[in-house]
């Protein structure tokens, strides 16, 4: 198994990595947000409440008889 930050074979005591020096930098990108999972939510919370509204108008609208 190979360092994912280098490429260097890796070092048991700091698995997957190859040295403490590349676990820092792996956790320093996680950190940094470098590893962020994309979302699909919408950032702006109006956006987001007006979704909300929306969806619970429409839930109110199916649960009515026609």
């Amino acid at each position: 198994m190979n360092c994912p930050i280098c490429g260097n074979s890796t070092v048991p005591a700091v698995r997957p990595f190859c040295s403490k020096r590349c676990a820092d930098r792996d956790l320093a990108r996680w950190f940094n947000g470098s590893y962020a999972v994309p979302s699909t939510d919408p950032e702006d919370i109006d956006t987001l409440e007006d979704a909300l509204e929306e969806a619970e108008r429409e839930e109110q609208r199916q649960e009515k008889p026609h």
